[in-house]
């Protein structure tokens, strides 16, 4: 498949929404978690695979061993895969991340321009 996609909302109500799975990505893991307000996630490290979070909605404290960031929308936190970490959510509205995990991931600047002629329609055209 060349594309896939979904909505936060379409993947479920749970709290942990498994983006890798719905979108079937097999390059990193990809994950919403959505943390209701005055809730203090587990902490917890991995041995192998860093993590990105970005902030979508509400506010985010990341308490780390050296001490805490706190993001709002936009905000985005990279940390090292032993890193111990705990996310909480200070309230007073849910807190939606998305997170994404990998290691060895880098290849290097590999982009490269598309004909327009790649795509069905002309957005220009309309």
């Amino acid at each position: 498949m060349a594309y896939a996609h979904t909505t936060i909302d379409d993947l479920g109500g749970e709290t942990f929404r498994k983006v890798r799975q719905a979108l079937g990505i097999t390059a990193f893991g990809a994950n919403v978690i959505v943390i209701e307000a005055g809730i203090t996630g587990r902490p917890h490290y991995h041995e192998e695979q860093d993590e990105l979070y970005f902030v979508h909605e509400g506010r985010a404290i990341f308490e780390l061993p050296d001490g805490r960031v706190e993001l709002g929308p936009g905000g985005l936190l990279h940390v090292e895969s032993t890193t111990p970490r705990r996310v909480s959510n200070p309230g007073p509205d849910q807190l939606v991340i998305l997170v994404v995990g990998a290691k060895d991931g880098y290849v290097g600047r590999d982009g490269a321009l598309a004909s327009p002629k790649s795509f069905l329609r002309d957005p220009d055209s309309d």
